[in-house]
């Protein structure tokens, strides 16, 4: 099997309602399909979406960056591919993702192997996905929440933003009177060391899962210390990318836990990187990802699957919040439950 042809499109999926954390606020998932094709008429796919207050990265330099190296992998084998990809080619993480699963899932294919089965999967099991609850005033972050629990969706990740009193008045809201819900806090760096701990303090009577990245990813130091204060784990997100930055948050123990996502470390060859690291290491991750298409959302719970004793929560709620479902899906969604479709 010999890459024969690539090609992108541009593809824009519509939400329920606006998607909002302290970094964005979007209405659709607008992302990047790339399209890759062997000479044994195989295809793979794999898609970026625009992030760009996370990766740098937008549909205009998502799609410049694959054209501009595309035609360096034609006639090589995908595994010959995913090899010059990652030591040859400067561009964004997700741009590299994107390229990464389409090879990945075309070595899966050569082997005859579904890409479950090719990352390790034994026996596929069902999934439990959180549910994003988008920062908005409290009383409606509230309500949504109360809908979500009324339809399935007991996983909750609510994000706040940079008005702590406003933070600890939805969670405790939440905390108190939806008691069969699982929270978990995405400030996505909105806090300073010292609003953190006050935050900290002031949920002490709610039970919450995880606290992710509560400062800027750059401060390992304030992070240290919130993990150091803190009796709920603390999650690294923005601040590790590469399996350099999950080594230097590990060995530093500036956090708990990670959150690996394809569109940050570059792809399925790279995650299964950290994810054997952290499998050595005894160190529980969230698989996450941005807002994402079908296929990049395929990808990420076929290595779900194989990797359910290191990965802790899931974090792939994408068509869960499209406006339409998607025929694209390898898996069901029935609230946070997700099944492989046999």
């Amino acid at each position: 099997m010999r890459i024969k042809h690539i090609e992108c499109e541009v593809i824009n999926i519509p939400l329920k309602t606006p998607f909002i954390t302290a970094l964005r606020r979007v209405e659709s998932v607008a992302f990047v399909r790339v399209i890759i094709r062997s000479d044994d008429w195989s295809f793979g796919i794999g898609e970026a979406p625009a992030t760009q207050a996370i990766t740098g990265e937008d549909i205009p330099i998502i799609l410049n960056s694959i054209e501009s190296v595309k035609d360096m992998f034609l006639g090589s084998t995908p595994k010959e591919a995913v090899k010059l990809l990652h030591t040859g080619c400067r561009m964004g993480s997700s741009a590299k993702a994107a390229l990464d699963m389409a090879f990945v899932t075309l070595m899966a294919k050569a082997e005859d192997k579904e890409l479950h089965e090719f990352l390790g999967t034994a026996s596929p099991q069902t999934l439990y996905t959180d549910i994003t609850i988008s920062l908005k005033e409290s009383l409606v972050m509230f309500e949504d929440a109360k809908k979500a629990i009324e339809n399935g969706l007991h996983i909750l990740k609510v994000k706040l933003g940079k008005d702590i009193n406003h933070a600890i008045e939805v969670i405790q809201n939440i905390g108190s009177k939806l008691p069969q819900a699982k929270i978990i806090v995405d400030a996505n760096q909105a806090w300073s060391l010292e609003d953190s701990l006050i935050f900290i303090d002031g949920i002490k009577n709610v039970k919450i899962e995880l606290i992710e990245q509560p400062v800027i990813a750059s401060d390992l130091d304030s992070l240290k210390t919130i993990t150091d204060y803190s009796s709920i784990p603390i999650l690294a997100d923005e601040a590790v990318f590469t399996l350099t930055d999950v080594k230097k948050v590990i060995e530093s123990k500036s956090a708990d836990m990670i959150n690996i996502k394809l569109m940050k470390c570059g792809g399925i060859t790279k995650a299964v990187e950290i994810l054997e690291y952290c499998r050595e290491n005894n160190v529980k991750c969230m698989l996450g990802s941005m807002l994402e298409g079908p296929y990049s959302i395929n990808a990420a719970l076929h290595l779900a699957l194989a990797y359910t004793d290191v990965i802790k929560y899931i974090d792939l709620d994408s068509p869960l919040l499209y406006k339409e479902p998607s025929d694209e899906l390898d898996f069901e969604f029935d609230g946070c439950a997700v099944q492989l479709i046999i």
